[in-house]
This record gives structure tokens, C-alpha cells and sequence, in this order.
């Protein structure tokens, strides 16, 4: 499932350029978003990977990235562009298996349940396997009273929303608490290499 907002033929072509790339150097395309900015065009390109990304990552995959588009100029034309690459956010949507897998032992909150009976929980990632995710799911309690233990509770893909990371502070072995845990961007400023805007038509 593609992650991207965008599906006009400008950012499907680009699509299938930089695809190919981010793959073959071990990365997942989570996101590709071109937008406008004045004269130029922003390519927001967001990758990740089970082992995290770290700041040499995305140069790595900005410098090859670059290449691809490099290769391919003469079919977009002569606009200037910023290439913008970048790990996911906390805040994106935990939408596909690995997005789930990644955030192990992080707390989540996400709507469970078959269609037209879900509930909202919170829960902490405890194992994401091939028939869903094993929340530690916290109990609902009254303000001041005793905290109770969570509670597992298996849900199967099918009857699993798209979860929302929750920002822990202080917890130890946290992701967020890593050096580098998502925007964290690779900007390239005055690129002026053979981009489109955003706004081009198919077939031009």
C-alpha cells in the first residue's frame, strides 16, 4: 500500500524512477511528494528500513536519488528543483506490517475491532506477527486511582485500524530517544537539475 497523498502522472512517473533506487540500496519508499515552491519544485522523498535511518542513511539515498534523476532530465525539462530526503515522523500512521513491526515496544494508540464495533485502546507493541499485532493493552481508570497492569490482547490484521505513535519522554531503549528517529532531512538547496513542476500535464 503506497503512503503518498499525490497520484498525478508527474509523481507516478517520478514514482517509477526512484522506486527502483531506493530499493536496490535496501530502503523502503514510504512516501514521495512533489509540491510547487515558487520557480522551483520540492521532491520530498521519506524512506525507512527495520534498522532504522540514520543521518549517513539518508545522504546515501539522497546522493543515488540524485543520480536517478540525473539520468532521466531530458523527459522532465529544465525547472529547478530541491530534493528533500527524510525518515518517517512519529506521527505517521501505522498503516503496513512493517510499520507495526518497526515500532516494537512502542505505545500506540489505535482502533480495534471487527467493522462497525471498533473501540479505540491504547497499548504498547508487544509482537507483530503474520496474523496481526499482541498489544499490551492499558486498562481505563479512573483519575488517582491504583494503575492496573495491561492487559495482552491479540488483534489480527483484519480488525486492526492505523495505529498512532504516542511520544514517550524518558523511557530508556525508546526509539525516540535514538539519535536520529524520523525528520531528519537531507536538503539539498539550489539544486538546479532537470526537474518539472508539479504542475506539468501528462505527456509533456
Amino acid at each position: 500500500m503506497s503512503t503518498s497523498p499525490r497520484t498525478d502522472p508527474a509523481t507516478a512517473r517520478l514514482a517509477g524512477w526512484i522506486q527502483p533506487v531506493v530499493d536496490a540500496v535496501g530502503y523502503d519508499l514510504e512516501e514521495l511528494v512533489v509540491t510547487p515552491a515558487g520557480r522551483r519544485s520540492v521532491v520530498r522523498v521519506v524512506v525507512d528500513r527495520d534498522e532504522g535511518v540514520t543521518l549517513d542513511d539518508i545522504a546515501e539515498v539522497s546522493r543515488a536519488v540524485s543520480a536517478a534523476l540525473d539520468e532521466n532530465d531530458g523527459e522532465l525539462g529544465r525547472a529547478p528543483y530541491v530534493l528533500e530526503v527524510t525518515s518517517p515522523g512519529v506521527d505517521r500512521p501505522l498503516t503496513e506490517q512493517r510499520h507495526w513491526r518497526r515500532n516494537t515496544g512502542r505505545l500506540v494508540v489505535v482502533a480495534v475491532g471487527p467493522a462497525g464495533r471498533t473501540e479505540q485502546v491504547t497499548g504498547r507493541i508487544q509482537e507483530v506477527g503474520a496474523e496481526g499485532v499482541t498489544l499490551a493493552v492499558e486498562a481505563a481508570g479512573k483519575p488517582g486511582a491504583k494503575k492496573r497492569p495491561p492487559t495482552p490482547r491479540h488483534v489480527p490484521w483484519a480488525e486492526l485500524g492505523a495505529g498512532r505513535v504516542q511520544v514517550e519522554f524518558g523511557r530508556p531503549g525508546a526509539r525516540g530517544d535514538e539519535p536520529h528517529d524520523g525528520d531528519v532531512d537531507d536538503e539539498i538547496d539550489d539544486h538546479t537539475e532537470d526537474i518539472e513542476d508539479i504542475d506539468i500535464e501528462d505527456g509533456q
